[in-house]
């Protein structure tokens, strides 16, 4: 009898011992089942239409027509008389704006990390035109502006000072807008540097003070130092925000006048509204890589910066 029972005991084991492996393989495995709808959005919402987008900058199209024309669209943008204006427009407009708001959101974060009255309130008031519409910001600033109508230049007549033409003026007009995308942009630096200058330990500070440093010694050997990832990215949304620009140009001067405040942005969407809808194409590619060129160095050099230091 023990000799007719043993196979039958040592099927299941053998059965077992042949279900382990694909379990195993399962359990392995099992955690990379969640990158699929991730990934699934990924290639339907980013890598398809980025492809499809260097293929129709290659093509002179419609919604219902395409013709094959290589690099025609990309050597007539980039010889668009408006080019290069709008290049270095582009540029200068994405430099002052980062800057200003490293500078302004280093000050405001290390302002409302104080213990000081109303905190609370001020945070939400710096913080607030981070919320409101970038067009209904741009209206508004508009009608603010106004060389003779303008809330702000009627405030500067009361002290006897005449106010410019912000935004007719075509040596003022793009920094005008600039100033607009600082007040509203500088509540997210701020919180950012506020989450990075109160996660320093207050140790350091406690040690300083015990030492006889100033607040200027421990704001420059303590807190500028501690707090470079948060001025890291700041920068880096910054950067990539003023290089995108458009929303906000377009609502206050529409890249006037003349070309005076034009961004590449705003060049290609002049191109689309004429109906060349394979240069605004290459034109967005073009802005694509103006972006990559200026963004993937700085932050190659900034995170060695971080790993050296």
């Amino acid at each position: 009898m023990t000799a007719l029972t043993a196979p039958s005991s040592a099927a299941p084991a053998a059965g077992r011992s042949r279900g382990r492996p694909g379990r195993s393989y399962l359990h392995r495995t099992y955690p990379l089942w969640y990158y699929i709808p991730a990934g699934v959005l990924f290639l339907v919402f980013f890598v398809v239409p980025t492809l499809a987008s260097f293929f129709f900058s290659l093509t002179r199209w419609s919604l219902f027509d395409w013709e094959f024309i290589g690099l025609d669209n990309y050597i007539q943008f980039l010889t668009e008389p408006q080019m290069i204006g709008s290049l270095r427009n582009t540029v200068v407009y994405a430099v002052l704006t980062s800057g200003a708001k490293v500078v302004l959101g280093m000050a405001l974060g290390l302002l409302l990390t104080t213990q000081i009255r109303a905190r609370g309130l001020l945070r939400s008031m710096v913080f607030f035109p981070v919320i409101v519409s970038t067009i209904g910001v741009g209206i508004m600033f508009t009608t603010m502006m106004h060389p003779t109508d303008g809330l702000i230049n009627a405030t500067l007549g009361v002290i006897g000072i005449e106010g410019p033409k912000w935004l007719a003026n075509p040596q003022l007009a793009l920094i005008s807008v600039a100033f607009v995308d600082i007040w509203k942009g500088v509540g997210l630096a701020t919180v950012i540097y506020m989450a990075g200058i109160t996660a320093i330990p207050t140790e350091y500070y406690e040690a300083a003070r015990v030492d006889g440093s100033s607040a200027f010694s421990s704001f420059w050997h303590i807190t500028l130092p501690l707090a470079r990832p948060a001025t890291f990215t700041v920068i880096l949304l910054s950067l990539i925000g003023g290089l995108r620009s458009f929303d906000l140009i377009w609502a206050m001067t529409k890249g006037g006048p003349g070309f005076a405040s034009d961004v590449i942005a705003s060049v290609v969407y002049k191109q689309y509204q004429a109906g060349f809808y394979g240069l605004s194409t290459a034109g967005n590619v073009v802005m694509f890589v103006v972006v990559m060129a200026i963004v993937l160095p700085l932050n190659v050099l900034m995170r060695k910066a971080e790993v050296d230091r």
